[in-house]
């Protein structure tokens, strides 16, 4: 099951879920991606907005509830809420799901094929989560606020590039989990158990403020082309 979170209060862009991005509304591409797929038995909108729930039905999602207003705050984690709608299923039509996909809105440009890549492996490595990252060879530093210092954080020492250990950041475009790590671990991602899907650097957009999107549409542009 595929759970596509969508709150109505976004500050940085008014309405962005719902917001036309190229030809079609932001919340549009995740439910389009996510019922391509015939792995994903169903496509669920977790929304407060009646008026975001409303047009994620033209596109094929399911709106079986609205969110409650204490799971819709800025502060919000995104664990309460998938938990929420899986709760929600099991109570009200004894649907249990045996794996959830999260999939935020914020990124558009999420290919079909590296959604089936991480099912494939999450069948294949029989693991508990999914999740994709991009490579990071950065060198790091953080600033010591007592001392006022910069200090080198990764790696401690300054050695050629060639011998770096990359980090893996996680790019928020696909998270993968089984239900027990969802409703019994009480965890997002099972990291203990848990593989990655290696994304190229700037191949995603996740859209936070006007720029991204600007970005995201000129990115869009240039795929249809």
């Amino acid at each position: 099951m595929a759970i596509i979170p969508a709150r109505g209060g976004s500050k940085s862009i008014p309405k962005k879920n719902i917001k036309m991005l190229s030809n079609k509304p932001l919340i549009a591409y995740p439910i389009e991606l996510a019922k391509s797929i015939s792995a994903i038995d169903r496509v669920i909108v977790s929304t407060d907005s009646e008026e975001i729930a409303k047009i994620a039905n033209i596109y094929g999602a399911e709106t079986p509830f609205i969110r409650p207003k204490q799971l819709a705050k800025d502060s919000t984690p995104t664990l309460p809420v998938l938990q929420h709608a899986v709760k929600h299923l099991e109570k009200k039509e004894g649907y249990k799901t045996d794996i959830i996909l999260l999939l935020y809105p914020t990124n558009p440009l999420l290919r079909r094929d590296a959604v089936i890549e991480a099912i494939k492996l999450l069948k294949k490595d029989n693991c508990n989560s999914v999740v994709s990252v991009e490579e990071d060879y950065g060198r790091y530093w953080v600033h010591d606020k007592k001392s006022r210092e910069y200090i080198p954080f990764y790696p401690k020492k300054r050695v050629n590039r060639q011998l770096y250990k990359p980090l893996y950041k996680e790019n928020g475009a696909i998270y993968f989990s089984k239900y027990n790590v969802i409703m019994n671990k009480n965890k997002l991602v099972d990291d203990k158990n848990v593989q990655f899907i290696i994304m190229e650097p700037g191949a995603l957009i996740d859209i936070d403020t006007w720029r991204d999107w600007k970005n995201a549409e000129k990115q869009i542009g240039k795929n249809r082309k």
